[in-house]
């Protein structure tokens, strides 16, 4: 998993090197770019789209600013805090002549300017602890916008692949109807022609198929416009079920390399995350710390008066500043601040087992989706034999028929496996392709190494190619 972790527990994992599934496996090159794997131009159109419109991942975004301004508030507080002020008064008055009577006015001007400076000193390096904090919690925020990209990415794909499967399901349910209105056509002229080959069962068996093949195609239909929707609020368009996609489901041309380092998770964006509220915690302990010891602020503070405001604009040197320093030291809070020290420390402590929780739960997810990968090929292999079979066997009973052989019972019996081995074959591809963005998604992008040290990944590595978020940094 590359350096050896600063934080107690982590290193205690026994987390391997290389992933359980392909062990002994010999090395060979990884391939760059989970999404063009899948080889489908519309695939990517779509997740272009999806990140560009979906308003969850723009409200995602919004949050992540939002986060930035945090730290952009929380740096504020190590420089210093200048007030001012300007204020003006006027003053008249009348004097009696001898005869008592009121004479001129007497007026006067008076204006006061005031400078005041505070500064706290960040002599024991709290309000650096809190920044460094701050800014951990951004780059925790960023991960988990990442994320969002990337799960999204995969949701769009993974919608995508069950539209397709979707339309060749409804197709193949169309056919299979087709199928058996034929047969119950001749089995129905037949049996009224008298012909002894056909009875009432094979009559009502026949009715029976269509439908059931009838309510099979109406269902399929239904999943068709569930799973167009479905692709329409992903890409943030209006779920008016009329988007379009292939008829062909993405090919998986490369196979799963062997020795993909278990290093590469360091690049999961849940993991970032975890990673960056861990040294946020321990940020923030730190300063929880700090706080227990003598805080020392500067404040400056300067006022002039004068007569007329144009002898203070005149004569700026008039602001003479006082500067005094202050050191205030906590003597007694009830305990209050060893409570929250003690409080951060636990907190660093929860955020160490989300780290260690989160890691397990990512190798779980990677040595699952690659367990899914073998067992599915198999299962693949197998169901291409089953399927042959099938298909010869469905074109033999139909000669046998013809020919007197068999009676339309095992035609229908023969069509019946056909259909089935034709569903499973197309649910089993599209389950391994949906297996394979499961993996993309475990492993948080392609099996690509950027052959970077490890910390790399918790410092903003790209999960992927279309999640390659650039934000402003603070």
């Amino acid at each position: 998993m590359g350096s050896k972790s600063p934080h107690p527990g982590i290193g205690s994992l026994g987390l391997p090197d290389r992933w359980a599934m392909v062990e002994g496996a010999i090395d060979e090159d990884v391939v760059e770019g989970w999404l063009s794997e899948l080889g489908d131009a519309q695939l990517e159109s779509f997740v272009r789209e999806g990140l560009t419109n979906n308003p969850g991942l723009a409200g995602t975004l919004a949050r992540l600013k939002s986060i930035r301004e945090t730290i952009r508030i929380v740096r504020a507080s190590q420089f210093p805090l200048i007030g001012s002020s300007v204020s003006g008064s006027r003053n008249a008055s009348a004097v009696r002549d001898d005869q008592g009577d009121l004479g001129s006015l007497d007026a006067s001007n008076n204006y006061v300017a005031n400078l005041n400076i505070s500064w706290e000193v960040d002599v024991w390096g709290r309000l650096e602890n809190l920044r460094r904090a701050a800014v951990n919690e951004y780059e925790a925020a960023e991960a988990d916008y990442r994320g969002v990209r990337l799960s999204l990415a995969a949701a769009i794909a993974s919608a995508y692949c069950n539209l397709v499967t979707a339309r060749q399901q409804v197709e193949l349910s169309r056919q299979t109807r087709d199928s058996f209105e034929r047969n119950f056509r001749i089995t129905e002229r037949n049996y009224k022609a008298g012909d002894t080959s056909s009875s009432p069962l094979d009559v009502q068996f026949g009715r029976n198929n269509v439908a059931s093949a009838e309510r099979t195609l109406i269902s399929r239909q239904l999943f068709e416009n569930d799973a167009r929707r479905n692709l329409e609020i992903l890409l943030g368009r209006y779920p008016d079920g009329e988007i379009v996609g292939e008829d062909e489901l993405p090919v998986l041309v490369e196979s799963v390399p062997a020795g993909i380092p278990s290093d590469l998770l360091m690049r999961r964006p849940d993991l970032v995350a975890a990673a960056a509220r861990l040294d946020s915690a321990t940020m923030r302990r730190s300063a929880a710390k700090k706080n227990l010891l003598p805080s020392i602020s500067l404040t400056a503070g300067g006022s002039a008066r004068s007569n007329e405001l144009a002898d203070l604009i005149a004569h700026p040197q008039s602001l003479a500043a006082n500067l005094a320093g202050s050191i205030s030291q906590p003597v007694f809070r009830s305990g209050a601040l060893r409570a929250q020290a003690r409080q951060a420390q636990n907190q660093e402590e929860s955020a160490l087992q989300n780290f260690i929780s989160t890691a397990l739960s990512a190798f779980r997810e990677v040595e699952s989706a690659l367990d899914r990968e073998a067992s599915l090929a198999a299962q693949e292999r197998y169901l291409d034999t089953e399927l042959a079979q099938a298909i010869l066997a469905e074109e033999q009973s139909s000669r046998d028929y013809s020919e007197g052989i068999v009676g339309i019972l095992s035609v229908l019996e023969a069509q019946r496996r056909a259909f089935n081995a034709r569903n499973a074959m197309i649910a089993l591809r599209n389950s391994r392709i949906q297996n394979r963005i499961d993996l993309y998604l475990a492993l948080g992008g392609d099996f690509h190494s950027s052959h970077t040290d490890s910390t790399a990944g918790f410092h903003g590595a790209q999960t992927t190619n279309f999640a390659g978020y650039q934000p402003e940094r603070p």
